[in-house]
């Protein structure tokens, strides 16, 4: 199987102390955990009506740790780093009737209603702008988003493949290199749609796009523009909305790109403005506040929006910059 090939490809060993994924690509009301902890102290959610179990945390994970030896043999990939939110908690039935504040640990039980991990590959890497990229996969579970009061069905899973910039961890998806929505019945299934995504992945197309991010930029003018048109797009009338692309993001995400303009040790801009590829990495910045069930679509949406920026630069006018 063919893998993803750079000019500037690192030598293995000069990772051999950098051993696990760096945990810092999401924040939001997440925290992060160990795979060990995922797999020895949380139990498995069933669904309902025959009892059946669900595709745990730590199996979706371990497939597509297999998935990423398969497609990447020959390169350093990293285990995985793990972020879980909304913690769902219960008791042995030994422990009924006791007040929650003397229940023991080994009374207490937890799953994470959602789960975000990411494998990095940092051998295989590029530098935009002096940032550093690497490849990066990842995955996300949200157990809200499946029925577990019915029968055992298809499970749904959410899957990217991308680059994480290593000065800021934000990770850089397009839309080619992101499932989000995976609908499998066995892990089996769930193994070669992930390894599809991954062969199909054109990484060099992706690194080249991030390239033509530096040739256009907005003044600080139309920065200030652009802030105030993702603020009232969220009120425009339906009637009104149609035909204008969507924000990906969220008002106080919007604020958070503001300051960011500012105060963004890596990513600011100047009186001169912003180019394209620092105003993606404010998005993408920003998009790690997101809950962990919203923020890969949300990232996808970053990056469909700079290119619609960059096509109104181009002579598609666009109701964000008129």
């Amino acid at each position: 199987m063919d893998t993803l090939q750079f000019d500037n490809i690192e030598t293995i060993e000069a990772f051999e102390e950098q051993s696990s994924s760096n945990d810092q690509f999401l924040q939001a009301n997440t925290k992060p955990v160990s795979m060990e902890h995922i797999k020895e102290d949380c139990i498995i959610p069933v669904f309902a009506k025959d009892n059946e179990s669900t595709v745990a945390h730590s199996q979706f994970i371990e497939v597509v740790q297999d998935a990423v030896q398969n497609a990447f043999s020959q390169e350093t990939v990293l285990s995985p780093a793990i972020r879980v939110s909304h913690p769902i908690k219960g008791r042995i039935p030994d422990a009924v009737g006791k007040p929650a504040s003397t229940l023991t640990e080994d009374e207490k039980t937890v799953y994470y209603e959602r789960m975000a991990f990411i494998i990095e590959i940092p051998s295989i890497r590029d530098t935009i702008s002096g940032s550093e990229l690497s490849l990066t996969v990842g995955g996300v579970r949200a157990y809200n988003q499946e029925n577990l009061y019915s029968k055992r069905t298809f499970e749904k899973f959410k899957f990217f493949i991308g680059f994480k910039n290593q000065v800021c961890t934000n990770l850089c998806i397009s839309t080619d290199g992101c499932l989000d929505e995976i609908k499998v019945a066995s892990t089996e299934e769930l193994h070669s749609k992930i390894l599809e995504v991954i062969t199909q992945f054109n990484g060099r197309e992706l690194l080249k796009q991030y390239e033509h991010f530096k040739d256009y930029s907005l003044t600080e003018k139309q920065f200030a523009q652009l802030v105030g048109r993702t603020r009232m797009y969220q009120f425009l009338p339906q009637s009104e909305s149609k035909g204008i692309t969507q924000f990906p993001l969220m008002d106080t995400q919007v604020s958070m790109i503001t300051k960011a303009f500012y105060k963004d040790k890596n990513f600011k801009g100047s009186e001169d403005g912003i180019d394209f590829w620092r105003l993606y990495n404010l998005f993408t910045g920003a998009n790690k506040s997101s809950y962990i069930d919203s923020f890969l679509k949300r990232g996808v949406g970053s990056f469909g929006f700079i290119q619609h920026l960059m096509s109104s630069m181009e002579g598609n006018p666009s109701w964000y910059l008129s």
